[in-house]
């Protein structure tokens, strides 16, 4: 049975008992201009989608479908085991595109997490998680 690409890729970095899971942080807009030859190889397991700071991706109070529509194109466009929905972690760690808790777990959560390459929430940062405790008002929900 073949190896998928990333087993093949980093094999020789994984040592026993503990894999080497390749992984990318694009930015929402698609294709990433950066990354987004290279998301199409199939590599990555896990792929952190910046869902902030591009207002055509983004949720915006009250408004989900931008971030739906971003959302789907990238789960459908790039073939990673997980696709992660990149958030700031507070209105002060990114120009735009914060999400209150309540909108979250009410509005955005419900609208992703049926997809079979949802893989969670990353947050941008911790500097900002820790002063917002944003995680901590989520993980129940994620």
């Amino acid at each position: 049975m073949a190896s998928k690409p990333s087993t093949l890729c980093c094999s020789s970095y994984s040592k026993k008992g503990q894999r080497v899971h390749p992984t990318a942080a694009p930015r929402c807009p698609f294709p990433d201009a950066w990354v987004g030859n290279a998301l199409k190889t199939g590599l990555f397991d896990y792929v952190w989608v910046q869902f902030y700071n591009n207002p055509p991706c983004q949720y915006a109070s009250g408004e989900v479908t931008n971030l739906q529509d971003a959302w789907k194109q990238r789960t459908s466009a790039i073939p990673a085991s997980k696709i992660f929905l990149g958030l700031p972690a507070s209105p002060e760690a990114a120009g735009s595109g914060f999400i209150p808790v309540p909108d979250l777990t009410s509005n955005v959560l419900p609208s992703i997490k049926d997809s079979s390459r949802y893989g969670g929430v990353m947050l941008w940062s911790k500097y900002y998680d820790d002063q917002s405790g944003y995680s901590s008002s989520i993980k129940n929900d994620v």
